[in-house]
């Protein structure tokens, strides 16, 4: 979103434990899977979405394009969230789009909490004020200049040049809406459940109601598993991804806890948001990210909120080559996806 010839670009999600990266192509009117590939990082590589290693990121994408043979594209989309991101829906005295160029610097200095010259801005006008027509709603994102940088500065050291940066929330609910019916009066909760932070995204016809990022995921489990099994933290992820209900008790006991705990998280940020609520109460939930595979998860989740629950499948309505891909191979990964699928449906020049 802080970078803008429409031109395709390659979606690549740099998680906390691996690099995700996904290649489409248009296909009359629709979008088919060209590439996709997954290479993890070593712990601590990446700590609240900083990059503390960035030779294993520079490795992990090299990888990623040489062992896909890509080299007739270099230029890539990603994406930031956490700490380092502000989102914002204000609402402001009715305009154009040229003034509001204008004047929005002036206005994010009073939402922004860093240094209006430490952040790069961008925003999308949405709907007038249902309640004062002189007004209008606008999305406000700010990320910090120094994350953008790094991975600027990363993706030129492998050889690729990063030409967009988008917000992983709306990079999922991209993928949401590629894939997906949109009924318009209907609101849905979108949920990424990463490694480390869980994005949020309450969408409404295709407009953003409410985002929220929760710094914990997936790596919770392995944490849990790891203290009350004595093991080290390679054999907890291991036993995390394989549990089933046949697995020990023991594994399956913290297992449960963990999904209380992110379950509780979900319905305390989606209360927030009804009790607000402007738009329409929360009728569904997608789950994404590698966090939403962890066994019993969604009935958690759904027995937490009392209405659907669903995993969010990034790939439901991409062709795909069969004789190249396999069906089962791409169900399997599709959920850790999403973030990457998002980008790679972006194209430069995107507003």
């Amino acid at each position: 979103m802080f970078f803008a010839k429409k031109k395709d670009l390659i979606g690549i999600d740099i998680g906390s434990t691996s690099v995700k990266l996904v290649k489409l192509k248009e296909a009359k009117g629709d979008y088919e899977i060209e590439s996709v590939g997954i290479v993890s990082l070593p712990s601590e590589a990446i700590v609240d979405n900083t990059l503390m290693d960035s030779s294993a990121v520079v490795d992990a994408l090299r990888r990623l394009f040489d062992g896909l043979g890509i080299s007739d594209l270099k230029d890539a989309a990603s994406s930031v969230s956490g700490n380092s991101v502000i989102i914002r829906k204000i609402t402001l005295p009715a305009m154009s789009s040229e003034e509001l160029e204008d004047e929005i610097q002036w206005e994010a200095e009073q939402y922004i909490p860093f240094d209006i010259n430490d952040v790069n801005i961008d925003f999308q006008m949405l709907e007038p004020d249902e309640n004062d027509p002189s007004r209008m709603y606008v999305l406000l994102v700010a990320s910090k200049k120094d994350i953008v940088n790094d991975y600027q500065s990363v993706f030129a050291e492998a050889g690729l040049k990063l030409v967009l940066v988008d917000v992983d929330v709306f990079a999922v609910q991209n993928a949401f809406e590629m894939n997906y019916e949109i009924d318009p009066e209907e609101v849905c909760a979108l949920v990424n459940i990463g490694a480390n932070t869980m994005n949020l995204n309450v969408v409404k016809g295709g407009v953003s109601l409410f985002t929220r990022d929760v710094q914990m995921g997936g790596g919770l489990y392995t944490e849990e598993v790891q203290k009350k099994l004595a093991i080290s933290s390679e054999d907890a992820e291991k036993k995390k991804v394989s549990a089933n209900v046949s697995s020990p008790s023991d594994l399956l006991e913290s297992i449960a806890r963990i999904n209380d705990t992110i379950s509780l998280e979900i319905r305390r940020s989606l209360d927030f948001y009804n009790s607000n609520a402007t738009g329409g109460r929360i009728s569904k939930v997608f789950l994404s990210g590698g966090g939403c595979k962890t066994f019993n998860l969604i009935e958690a989740v759904g027995a937490r909120l009392n209405f659907p629950v669903e995993i969010l499948n990034p790939f439901r309505h991409l062709k795909f080559d069969e004789k190249k891909f396999e069906k089962g191979f791409l169900d399997e990964i599709a959920p850790i996806m999403t973030v990457a699928v998002g980008l790679a449906s972006r194209r430069l020049g995107d507003k």
